[in-house]
């Protein structure tokens, strides 16, 4: 729903009201109470992003995520080689 503003022509009282696209035009001033409110023309509304936000690996394709894995460079075999434990000798 969009933030209207609103202009009292008899006291220039000020007001933001969230309402409705449908709702019906305000025209009673809630400080003076008389019917000189008047909407006034706004810069229209706006896409307001709330939360923690969107990255852009949220969203990404098929054919680029096998792009992706193929671009990653493949990490070197681990070698097999056993360090040999040495165990002291006993003395007898």
């Amino acid at each position: 729903m969009p933030t209207y503003d609103y202009l009292c022509e008899a006291c220039g009282h000020e007001l933001e009201v969230f309402q409705g696209i449908n709702d019906e035009v305000l025209k009673k001033c809630p400080e003076c109470k008389k019917n000189k409110l008047q909407r006034q023309f706004g810069t229209g509304a706006a896409i307001v992003f709330k939360g923690s936000g969107f990255y852009q690996t949220d969203y990404r394709s098929e054919s680029y995520k096998k792009g992706q894995s193929a671009d990653k460079p493949k990490s070197e075999p681990k070698s097999d080689s056993k360090a040999k434990k040495s165990t002291p000798k006993s003395k007898d």
